[in-house]
């Protein structure tokens, strides 16, 4: 399953929060300081130049300048509370800029603070709340503006400019800020829903190794079983052949042996891995313990069995087979075991695949499926999980190279390579 990144999608105020704790910003309050000089300084050069280069008939009385731009600074100023006294930010804005229309009506001058302190309101609340404060805002504003402007001796269309003004800065910008806050809720609810997917995925993970271990150490019982009920057979026979065949007894020896020495190897290797987990312990109960353990002969079973499911499942060998150490043998089974059911899980109603190619110092494994002709079930849409975990833990249990991924033709390819230089050349 695909889950965008909450970080890919705030990419721009991520980094304007890193670049503003660089600076040493990290306060909310330092930050809205910041924020109200940078409006401040750009609003009093906008009104200077505005007013510089404005027609001698729309011009601002003599001496007013001066005040217009103070009257702005002080309103950008209040900016410094947004966060921590909105509702005397809002009061300050709405009476400076009350200021502003009784400085001279015929002038339009509406600064930018009250853009920020609407889109603020939409933040901080819920819609409803911004919505209706807002609206009340609005009012206010409208109200003191129009008794300001008419006081003045403004016309009806100049003290509707402002009313209007007043209307078109609050009203859309608290339905920005509103939309701002959903999305900021949506991108938090995304990013907790792919933690807490990839907290199960986790989990899901281990728990397929400690199961697949569990199910090592039970084969890996079996095996030894067998190879030391079969040394204990072949022990009575060299003690019976010592002094009537001496060389059958010392090609016995050899055997019991090379057979001790394989069995040990393959109980330090698992006991090795099994102690990379301190928390496995008393997982290998519950399996009939006289069934036998499947190797690379059992594939053709594996894969009549797959057809019996409705699986299309062949197997192929290239090369001349040649016996392999049990622990390789279980491995390999199992690698293409779990690729087929994975093959099921993702990809039913494919060609499914199974090489499995005889080198003279190794096997290779390769289980191939085709693309899926229908599609995969939303929570099984990746391979990610505990079906490749488990094929490398069998890898690595007997020094292997597994490699996965998807293929040119739009399906997927499992590779399994065991040395057998790693066992030492001894087969059974």
């Amino acid at each position: 399953m695909s889950v965008m990144r909450t970080d890919q999608l705030t990419a721009p105020g991520a980094w304007w929060d890193a670049r503003l704790t660089r600076l040493g910003f990290r306060r909310p309050v330092a930050r809205d300081a910041l924020l109200a000089v940078t409006v401040a300084v750009v609003m009093a050069a906008a009104v200077l130049s505005a007013m510089r280069y404005a027609p001698a008939d729309l011009a601002p009385a003599e001496g007013t300048v001066t005040w217009f731009v103070a009257i702005v600074v002080v309103q950008s100023l209040a900016l410094t509370l947004r966060r921590v006294r909105l509702g005397w930010c809002a009061v300050l804005v709405i009476a400076t800029q009350v200021g502003l229309v009784a400085l001279d009506p015929e002038v339009s001058v509406r600064g930018i603070a009250g853009v920020v302190v609407a889109v603020t309101l939409g933040t901080m609340f819920p819609a409803g709340r911004a919505l209706r404060m807002a609206a009340a805002a609005t009012g206010a504003e409208s109200v003191a503006v129009a008794a300001v402007a008419l006081a003045r001796g403004a016309g009806i269309g100049v003290t509707v400019e402002h009313v209007l003004s007043t209307v078109a800065v609050w009203i859309p910008s608290v339905l920005l800020g509103v939309y701002l806050a959903t999305r900021r809720d949506h991108l938090r609810l995304v990013q907790e829903r792919a933690d807490r997917l990839e907290r199960d995925r986790d989990a899901r993970v281990r728990s397929a190794v400690v199961e697949e271990r569990a199910r090592l150490a039970r084969e890996l019982h079996d095996v030894a079983a067998h190879h030391l009920s079969a040394m204990v057979v072949q022990a009575a026979a060299v003690e019976r052949l010592v002094d009537r065949d001496p060389d059958a007894a010392r090609a016995g020896a050899v055997w019991l042996r090379n057979q001790g020495r394989e069995t040990l190897d393959n109980l330090r290797q698992m006991v090795g891995l099994l102690r990379e987990d301190p928390e496995y312990a008393g997982e290998a109960g519950g399996r009939d313990r006289l069934a036998p353990v499947p190797g690379v002969a059992a594939l053709d079973h594996l894969a009549r069995t797959a057809r019996a499911l409705g699986d299309r499942v062949t197997v192929e060998h290239v090369g001349d087979p040649i016996p392999l150490p049990t622990l390789v043998d279980v491995s390999v089974f199992r690698v293409a075991q779990q690729a087929v059911t994975n093959a099921r899980q993702h990809a039913r109603g494919t060609d499914v695949t199974i090489r499995v190619i005889h080198e003279v110092d190794g096997v290779v494994l390769e289980v191939h499926n085709g693309p899926a002709r229908t599609p995969a079930e939303p929570e099984r849409a990746t391979r990610g999980g505990a079906g490749l975990a488990v094929m490398r833990e069998r890898a690595g249990l007997v020094g292997g190279t597994l490699e996965a991924g998807a293929t040119d033709d739009g399906g997927w390819r499992v590779w399994l390579r065991v040395p057998l230089a790693t066992h030492d050349g001894r087969r059974e």
